[in-house]
Formats: C-alpha cells, sequence, structure tokens
C-alpha cells in the first residue's frame, strides 16, 4: 500500500519548536549581534580617529576633550601630503611613487616566478618533491628583522645598498615562496587532463599551460597578487634598513619619519595613511571578483 507524505510525516513533527526554545534560540542571536557590533565598532573605531583626524583643524586635532562631531573640515592637511610648504612635489608624494614601483614591480616579478614553478611542482613528479616545498616554505618561517643584517652586508658587496632594484628583489625573494604554495593549490584544482587533451591535438606541454590551464588560474593568480601586494606594500623593515635617501624611501618609513621631534602634525600623519592605504584598497576592488572566486576555490573538493 502507498504512504502518503501526510501519513509518513506525523503533523505534530512540522511544527515549530516549543516558545522557550524560541525565546532562547533569539536570546542568543541578541546577545551575538551585540557582541559582533562591539567588537566591530572596537576594530573600526581607529579607523574612523584617523579619517577625523585627516579633515580637522590642528586645533580641533589638538583640542581637550577629543572633538568627535562639531569640528571644522579641512583638506589641508591631504596637500601637504603632496605639496611641499615651498611649492613642488613634496617629499612624501616621492616616498609613495617608491613604493608603488617597488611593491608593483616585485608582485609581478614573484607572480611571474611563482606560477610556472607551482604548475610544475603541481604537473611532474621530482625527488623529494615534499622535502623541496618545505625548504621553499621555511624561507618565510623567520622574520624580515632577523635576516635584515646578513642582507645588508651582502647588499653592501653587492652595490644594491640605496636602490629600489634592491627591494623589488628582496621583496620578490621572499614573496615567491608564499606564490608557490599558494598558486600549487591552484593548479591542483585544474585537471591534468585539459592538458593531456590539448597534447593530442598537437599543443606542447607549455602551449596547453598557456592556452588551457593558465586562464583558470587567473582567479587563483589575483588572489595571490593582492596578498603579494600588501606584503610589498606594507614591508618596513627592509625598507629602512636598506635605503637611506629620500629619493629610493618608500612610503612605510617615510610616514614613520613624521613622528618624532618636539611637534607631530597627526592632521599630516592621518592624511598620509589614508592616502596610503587607499592604493591597496583600490587593488582589491578592482579584482574583487577574481578575489572571491580564488579565495574560495578548493572549497569544493572534485
Amino acid at each position: 500500500m502507498a504512504i502518503t507524505i501526510d501519513e509518513a510525516v506525523p503533523v505534530s513533527a512540522t511544527h515549530d519548536a516549543p516558545p522557550e526554545r524560541r525565546r532562547g534560540g533569539r536570546g542568543r542571536m541578541v546577545v551575538e549581534v551585540v557582541l559582533l557590533t562591539a567588537l566591530a565598532v572596537a576594530m573600526l573605531f581607529p579607523v574612523l580617529w584617523m579619517l577625523e583626524t585627516s579633515i580637522k583643524e590642528n586645533r580641533d586635532v589638538y583640542a581637550v576633550p577629543a572633538k568627535f562631531f562639531g569640528f571644522d573640515l579641512t583638506l589641508a592637511h591631504y596637500k601637504d601630503v603632496f605639496v611641499a610648504p615651498g611649492g613642488g612635489r613634496s617629499d612624501l608624494s616621492g616616498s609613495f611613487l617608491n613604493s608603488v614601483i617597488v611593491a608593483g614591480a616585485s608582485t609581478v616579478l614573484a607572480t611571474v616566478l611563482g606560477v610556472p614553478a607551482a604548475w610544475a611542482y603541481s604537473r611532474f613528479s621530482m625527488k623529494a618533491k615534499k622535502d623541496q616545498l618545505f625548504f621553499i616554505l621555511s624561507t618565510r618561517f623567520m622574520p624580515p628583522v632577523v635576516v635584515v643584517i646578513p642582507i645588508f652586508l651582502m647588499y653592501r658587496s653587492l652595490g644594491l645598498i640605496d636602490s629600489k632594484l634592491g627591494l623589488v628583489l628582496i621583496y620578490a625573494a621572499f614573496n615567491v615562496p608564499f606564490t608557490i604554495w599558494m598558486m600549487k593549490g591552484f593548479v591542483d584544482e585544474v585537471p591534468a587532463e585539459y592538458e593531456d587533451a590539448a597534447m593530442l591535438d598537437g599543443y606542447t606541454r607549455l602551449q596547453a599551460f598557456h592556452k588551457f590551464t593558465l586562464p583558470l588560474l587567473v582567479p587563483g593568480i589575483a588572489a595571490t597578487a593582492v596578498f603579494a601586494l600588501i606584503f610589498s606594500w606594507n614591508e618596513f623593515v627592509f625598507a629602512i634598513f636598506l635605503t637611506s635617501s629620500q629619493e629610493v624611501r618608500t612610503a612605510p618609513p617615510a610616514i614613520a619619519g613624521l613622528i618624532g621631534g618636539t611637534t607631530v602634525d597627526w592632521g599630516l600623519v592621518a592624511a598620509s595613511a589614508v592616502v596610503f592605504a587607499l592604493p591597496v584598497l583600490v587593488f582589491a576592488y578592482l579584482v574583487r571578483k577574481h578575489l572571491v572566486a580564488g579565495v574560495t576555490l578548493g572549497a569544493v573538493r572534485r
């Protein structure tokens, strides 16, 4: 005899949970929302305070008690970031340009070297592959401050001290291991059968990689490039130890140099920090679709 859905599932089983359980679940949700809101406020308050400070008049910046509202707005601090007091380009604007050049070049170099290496480790069998991958990853175990002195001595012998090329090379060297490890996971998710089928059609292995595998790795490359760019953009230790002239110094040590002496122009410091944060945010926004696809690639196993 056929059993209908109504007969198989009792009516009482479809009823909602008891009122006590519903009230308990609603209360827990309210507590979670309150805690998350407090955490978000605590984390975002420094950012909001930095934004406010960057558009305040100096008298409002140093006002006691601090003014959260009702202060006069000004963009003079942002002008000081790019324009020197006597006219012309400021030193900070030159440092920002150096950061763009160094971070961009090192990210491109790390990506160009790391993606083919990750593809090779994913596709080919080799002796001690796991040991090699572990050795590559181990180069990121030590923080920059531990190796900065040997690198400084080596750079001094090679004549790379106080040069943009030196910063590009050291940032790329630190980003390549990260790129290899991150991209290998993305390459593993692309079936090797695509390349095998392409080679049966007459393509070489490199042509198959370039025409069929590489387009599928664009989301992973975008995600990897964002993280590599963030490291190069924010790096401070190498930038301050390996550079000395204003013509080569990047933005992080330049902004840190604003803090010192008897008085500190906190409005200029805040405006510099806001300008410094914008390029990475803009880049991440432009590649946001690839970034989301890249960081979620591999969440579902084939």
